[in-house]
């Protein structure tokens, strides 16, 4: 059973309508600090209909690295 607070995170995108990975990064960054139990990448909240497979599982692969098993990350 999950337990805590999990911040389902918004998909942070450039002008040019690419996924901005560093904007990502500092936003899962943000959300550490703040207290959050566990983050959840890529659910409807951050825009997964609007995403190429790869863009949906690298999304994934930048919160994984990013939280370093200091929250749970559900995708």
């Amino acid at each position: 059973m999950l337990e805590g607070a999990y911040t389902a995170l918004v998909t942070p995108f450039t002008r040019k309508g690419e996924v901005d990975y560093g904007r990502l990064k500092d936003l899962i960054e943000l959300q550490i600090e703040g207290g959050v139990d566990g983050i959840v990448p890529v659910g409807t909240t951050g825009e997964s209909p609007a995403l190429a497979v790869p863009e949906h599982n690298r999304v994934i692969e930048v919160t994984v690295e990013v939280c370093r098993g200091r929250v749970k990350v559900i995708a």
